[in-house]
């Protein structure tokens, strides 16, 4: 049987129970795994005023010393796992599973109830606010996203700024559920695609892997293809407030595809639109640690890091001890304080290896990034065919590691 499905399954049987909290102890294997957390170490601790501390992952995005190096994984919510699969079943689409917030919240809770992460991230998708800026979007099974192409100044002013309260009250509500059923140690996290990615849907229509209408717009009419960016960076940033309102505690912004343009081409149409968005986070909830992700960014990474966002989430192709300085040296040019933290960054694919293999490579990555403002977790997501059995001895082997002086 599967880690967890039994849990799953039963909570499925009961109906309207299938969405009620579940204890913290429900995260725990018999089949042989190492062994999620114990009770003193999910314990919420306090400082000596009493005061409740931070979530771990929270803690540790600011650079703080922790105790241990916190962790959870990209995509983890969803298709890898089967009580996700089975509740599929009476939720065929994605935007039933992500905009009905009993079930959102019920997929964000079950990695966490199944491997005791760090973090639960809220199951949506970069592209649900869309609606909400004049732009209609369907997610089709086989296809993925799909959205009437945006290639004329007449279809940019068909675009107008958010109010997410009215766009997407389904994400405030989940957050809000989110928030008073997980416990004080677990960080909720929220999250928004970048306006350099989106534009790539709203020019391209759909998934690409060339991105040529896109680049087409950015040398011939860079002007329409700025004014896209724009509306989008404006609108996403209002959205990555209400998240925070609503009790995300973290935010990771992803540019996935920004990683297909070419160093010049990112300071010009990717950079300054995420800076406009983390600019705005600072100013209002200062805070709150940010994360930005792009896909296959190695050539980017001082980039990143001068744009100000607090950690860098790295990707497998890039040695992490070497990701680290040269986030640190991005920074420094950037005449920002601190070296900044980190997040990842395990190949995907070393989770279809042996759990010995797993053990060592990330062990490896928790070495090299130190004991401090390095937040373990994928270099990608989550790989919808990957076992829970090995998902899990992933989360644990990074719970139960300590560096010297770590307790």
């Amino acid at each position: 049987m599967k880690l967890s499905s039994a849990a799953c399954l039963l909570a499925l049987a009961t109906g309207a129970s299938a969405f009620a909290p579940q204890p913290f102890a429900a995260a725990r294997t018999s089949s042989g795994l190492p062994m999620a957390a114990t009770a003193e170490d999910t314990e919420t601790k306090s400082s000596s005023s009493g005061a409740t501390k931070d979530p771990l992952l929270i803690r540790a995005a600011r650079g703080e010393t922790t105790e241990r190096t916190p962790v959870w994984m990209m995509r983890q919510a969803g298709r890898h796992m089967q009580c996700y699969r089975d509740l599929c079943k009476k939720y065929p689409t994605f935007r039933q599973s992500s905009e009905i917030p009993e079930v959102a919240v019920e997929v964000s809770l079950q990695p966490w109830r199944a491997y005791s992460t760090d973090g639960c991230i809220l199951f949506s998708d970069i592209l649900t606010p869309l609606p909400g800026m004049g732009v209609e979007f369907d997610i089709g099974e086989k296809v993925g996203p799909v959205v009437e192409p945006m290639r004329t100044w007449d279809d940019v002013k068909k675009m107008h700024l958010i109010d997410p309260s009215t766009a997407a009250p389904f994400v405030e509500e989940s957050l809000r559920t989110l928030r008073q059923e997980l416990p004080d140690e677990t960080a909720l996290l929220g999250f928004v695609g970048c306006p350099y990615t989106l534009a790539t849907y709203l020019v391209e229509g759909k998934t690409s892997k060339e991105y040529l209408e896109i680049k087409k717009m950015a040398f011939t009419e860079p002007d329409l293809l700025h004014a896209i960016l724009k509306n989008l960076a404006d609108s996403i940033a209002e959205y990555a407030l209400f998240q925070i309102e609503a009790g995300a505690q973290l935010i990771q912004i992803f540019d996935s595809w920004a990683g297909h343009l070419s160093a010049r081409d990112y300071d010009t149409f990717a950079a300054p639109y995420q800076k406009m968005i983390l600019d705005k986070i600072k100013e209002k909830h200062p805070e709150v640690p940010t994360v930005v992700y792009i896909k296959h960014s190695g050539a980017l990474i001082e980039r990143m890091a001068g744009t100000g966002v607090d950690v860098v989430s790295l990707d497998w192709t890039v040695d992490m001890a070497e990701g680290r300085e040269r986030n640190a040296a991005g920074r420094a040019k950037a005449g920002l304080e601190g070296p900044g933290g980190v997040q990842g960054n395990l190949d995907p694919g070393i989770l279809f290896g042996s759990q010995e293999t797993i053990k060592e490579r990330a062990e490896e990555i928790l070495k090299k990034a130190g004991p401090t403002g390095h937040g373990m977790n994928l270099g990608h997501g989550i790989e919808a065919a990957t076992s829970e059995e090995n998902a899990n001895f992933f989360i644990q082997t990074v719970r139960n590691y300590r560096h010297e002086g770590q307790e």
